[in-house]
C-alpha cells in the first residue's frame, strides 16, 4: 500500500486528533428573583408566553428578570423598568 501509512506504528505522524483539557466551570443560571418577579408584570414576547404556558420553561423579561410566570399579571403594577425599556423601544 503504497502512500498509506500505519498509525500505531508512529501515532505521532500524520492526521490525528487532540484532547484539549478545559476546566469544568459550572454556569449558575439564577431562576429566583427573590421574589420581585411575583411584585410587578413585566413585559414578554407573547411567543415567549405561550411557550412557557406549555412547556413550563422560564421566560426573561425586557428588564432581564428570569421566572416562570404562574400568577395573572392583570393583578400587579407594571415593572417600571420593563415600562421604560418599551417606551424607548416604542419612540421613534
Amino acid at each position: 500500500m503504497a502512500g498509506f501509512e500505519n498509525p500505531s506504528e508512529d501515532p505521532d505522524s500524520g492526521a490525528g486528533t487532540a484532547v484539549l483539557e478545559r476546566p469544568e466551570t459550572k454556569e449558575e443560571r439564577k431562576l429566583d428573583d427573590n421574589g420581585d418577579a411575583d411584585r410587578f408584570a413585566h413585559y414578554v414576547s407573547r411567543d415567549r408566553m405561550r411557550e412557557s404556558q406549555l412547556t413550563g420553561r422560564p421566560v426573561v423579561a425586557l428588564c432581564g428578570k428570569i421566572w416562570v410566570p404562574k400568577h395573572d399579571p392583570s393583578q400587579y403594577p407594571v415593572c417600571p423598568d420593563c415600562k421604560r425599556i418599551y417606551e424607548e423601544m416604542t419612540d421613534k
